[in-house]
Formats: C-alpha cells, sequence, structure tokens
C-alpha cells in the first residue's frame, strides 16, 4: 500500500538502506518524496530523500526567482537553493516548471547562469528535466523576429500601391532606416533623391543629434 495514501497498487518501493516503503508516483510530491529522472531512476520516501548539501540559509524576506513569492526560511523539499551561488532560491514546483520549459539544452540557475553543478543538484533533488530543445523554439515561436519590416512608415504614404507597396528601385522604393531597420519610407513619400542609399528614421535621427 502507498504510505502517502494508503491506498493498494503502490509500485515506487523506497531505495534508502532497509526501507520498504511504497508510493505511487502522483503521491510522491504531495507526501515529500523524490523521485530521480536520471538512471539509475531511485525513489526515496520522505525519511531517506535526499538533501541539498550546500549550505545556504534564505535572508529574511527573500522571494522565489520565478514566482516572487516569499520562500520558507530555510531549505525544505519545497524549498531549494542554486549550490553554485547559493543566492537562486525557488519552490520546487517553480523551478519544476522552468525545466520543463527550457529542457536540459537551456536549464541553468536563474542568477549565476551556471548549469553543470546546478543540474547536477536538480537531478538529485527530483527535478524531472527533459533531454529536449526549449519549448520556445518549437514551432518557430520567434520567427518574426527574423522578419525584414516592408512597409512604409511615413506620416503620408504617397505610393498609389499603398503603403505595402515597394519596387526595386525609383520613387516607390523602400528604404530601411540605417539604424535601428524598425521603420521604412519610400523614397517619394519622404522626399530622398535617387542618389541617396541611406535613411534614419526620426528617432534614431534625433539620438543621433542628441
Amino acid at each position: 500500500s502507498c504510505c502517502i495514501c494508503g491506498q493498494s497498487g503502490a509500485t515506487i518501493t523506497c531505495c534508502g538502506t532497509d526501507c520498504d516503503l511504497s508510493f505511487h508516483l502522483p503521491c510522491a510530491k504531495q507526501g515529500g518524496c523524490v523521485t530521480q529522472y536520471i538512471t539509475p531512476y531511485r525513489a526515496f520516501c520522505p525519511t531517506h530523500s535526499p538533501q541539498q548539501a550546500v549550505e545556504a540559509t534564505p535572508e529574511p524576506g527573500t522571494e522565489c526567482l520565478i514566482c516572487m513569492e516569499p520562500v520558507e526560511d530555510r531549505k525544505t523539499f519545497n524549498t531549494l537553493v542554486c549550490p553554485a551561488c547559493k543566492t537562486a532560491w525557488f519552490h520546487r514546483d517553480c523551478i519544476q516548471g522552468q525545466a520543463l520549459h527550457a529542457g536540459i539544452l537551456s536549464f541553468q540557475c536563474p542568477i549565476c547562469r551556471n548549469n553543470n553543478a546546478f543540474l547536477t543538484d536538480m537531478f538529485i533533488m527530483g527535478i524531472r528535466i527533459p533531454f529536449r530543445e526549449p519549448s520556445w523554439e518549437e514551432n518557430d515561436a520567434f520567427a518574426e523576429q527574423g522578419e525584414i519590416h516592408r512597409h512604409c512608415d511615413a506620416s503620408e504614404c504617397l505610393c498609389p500601391g499603398g503603403r505595402q507597396e515597394a519596387e526595386e528601385q525609383g520613387p516607390w522604393e523602400l528604404l530601411l532606416c540605417s539604424s535601428c531597420g524598425a521603420e521604412g519610407t519610400h523614397r517619394h513619400c519622404s522626399g530622398l533623391r535617387d542618389s541617396t542609399t541611406s535613411w534614419e528614421c526620426d528617432n534614431c535621427a534625433g539620438q543621433s543629434i542628441r
């Protein structure tokens, strides 16, 4: 039977010496059990669960770096600390959520960016870290950042085809701001000669003057 809920069907047994307690996987976090998602995939009851070896105590009022809510006044099952910088504190649920999004390639301490000691400690403490790329790189989540600006931003666009129209050369050639590249104009809409090869938007031109 499960040592947490008392129901039958518990298939995970504690790896502690001479311990025969068992529990269900869904009951593990609720009861303070640690399940390690790395070889040899060991699990421990609350009594035999590993503790972080790093010596650190949070300052009064310390907040979780992820949810910005207060953490406990010491290391516990639900309050973890980065073993490298010893200043980054977070709730177990919060760092677990970050691990699921970041994946093993991008998971690191939110403050010192350490990944070797941080990954090892989080694995030992039962944080599940997927062996995949971060979720924000899936489905071209940031594809729009690589797109080139393609319309005229002049206060009055004079192009018969509209702001989206652009030609290879001539009055309706679209020039992008040479500084930010985030704004554009047709030559004719900003009174630019054919010989003009670069142009700055009002914002960038104003900063250059200052």
